[in-house]
């Protein structure tokens, strides 16, 4: 073979292996092209845990449609959790609020890998279950559960968007002494951690603040019988009596004080200042008070819109702690959108860090994950509607 026909056949040779090359690269690329258009959105699975039947059912299923809400929305912008679409799912799980069911349901969340939980709505389950997160590393953020030691037990996976009891029956306490000017102060709690916490330091607070308690009862269980509790308070001459426990038992005790003529001003806590209250205590609820977290919806920027949306969607108004929820579930997807990434290791540093307007207003957490400057209101019955009245912190 000629020098010639020898150059042509090397260079014809390294055609065909740059042409082999290219095409193994394209074929390359667009087999990973195919496999990501295959595997289709990441599915992010959020974990809720609440009463979903028994008493408190109506509160849980008010939280799970606002975190739903959140979820609805969020997929609805898809979002990208980094090159991926994300497509956020809840998986909702009932507790009946017995703190046995919420462990179970936590070591269930647990195992099937949830990204994050947004629970508990009882205190007394909260804390338990807040153990077994964890243990697992999944992060809880609670929208309801409002007991200090939820956030003061050390651990890296808790976080509230919800004033905690220190806070909102502080302010309470405060307000009944220097404001209110009571004299002598019954105090009745349900005996729950939640409504014993929040009475304990409704407690400390009005002692500090120089006020005299001169009661200190609890219910019998769930029990809607006050009659001894009212004697000992009526006995005692109480001009002011706080409540810590929900709206169902707080009305029970307003119709009964007003049967048996105990003039006291009825305070109550949290969970109290919602429309179950007025339908079940009818015209003896007139003039109650109550703290609640958080400021009015119809005062906050995005409220009004998030309350018709709620309603638009689920076909009934928000009971309670519905916004909560709904803020709950978007700090965590805040949080795995900027960390680029739903595994908790990796995104946990950016929820600690998260900042936000949510519709209950700022989202920011403290170091032990309370909510930082969180808001309390007093709100009172006025012609059968819970109206507000003064709005502290936040």
């Amino acid at each position: 073979m000629s020098l010639a026909a020898t150059l042509r056949s090397a260079a014809a040779q390294v055609f065909v292996k740059r042409t082999a090359t290219l095409a193994a690269a394209l074929m390359l690329t667009l087999g990973v092209n195919a496999l990501a258009e295959a595997a289709g959105p990441l599915n992010v699975r959020i974990g809720f845990v609440a009463p979903l039947s028994g008493d408190y059912a109506n509160y849980g299923h008010d939280l799970q449609n606002g975190a739903q809400l959140a979820l609805d929305e969020a997929n609805a912008q898809n979002l990208k959790i980094g090159d991926q679409t994300a497509h956020f799912e809840l998986v909702p799980l009932d507790d009946r609020s017995d703190p046995r069911l919420g462990v179970q349901a936590a070591a269930t969340l647990a195992n099937q890998g949830v990204a994050a939980v947004i629970g508990h709505f009882n205190s007394g389950t909260a804390i338990p279950a807040s153990r077994i997160y964890e243990s697992a590393g999944i992060p809880m953020i609670s929208p309801a559960a409002t007991n200090p030691v939820i956030t003061s037990q050390g651990f890296a996976n808790t976080f509230m968007v919800i004033a905690n009891d220190a806070q909102n029956a502080g302010v309470a306490g405060a307000w009944a002494v220097d404001v209110l000017k009571a004299k002598r102060v019954a105090i009745v709690d349900d005996r729950s951690a939640f409504g014993q916490g929040e009475a304990d330091v409704f407690e400390r607070t009005v002692r500090e603040h120089g006020g005299n308690v001169v009661a200190r009862e609890f219910a019998e269980g769930v029990s809607d019988d006050f009659g001894p509790q009212l004697a000992r308070i009526k006995a005692a001459n109480a001009d002011l009596l706080y409540f810590g426990g929900l709206a169902r038992q707080g009305a029970a005790l307003v119709k009964q004080m007003k049967e048996r003529s105990v003039n006291a001003q009825f305070v109550g806590g949290g969970g109290v200042a919602n429309p179950d209250f007025t339908q079940a205590a009818g015209a003896a609820g007139e003039g109650a008070m109550a703290w609640e977290y958080g400021r009015p919806l119809a005062q906050l920027p995005d409220g009004p819109r998030f309350e018709q949306a709620f309603k638009n969607r689920f076909g009934t108004g928000v009971l309670a702690y519905a916004p909560f929820g709904y803020d709950a579930a978007w700090a965590a997807i805040h949080a795995m959108v900027n960390a680029k990434s739903a595994k908790p290791e990796v995104y946990r540093p950016a929820l600690k860090a998260i900042t936000f307007d949510g519709v209950t207003g700022h989202i920011a957490f403290e170091q032990d994950g309370s909510l930082k400057n969180g808001a309390s209101t007093l709100w009172q019955v006025k012609k059968g509607v819970w109206t507000p009245v003064v709005t502290r912190g936040g």
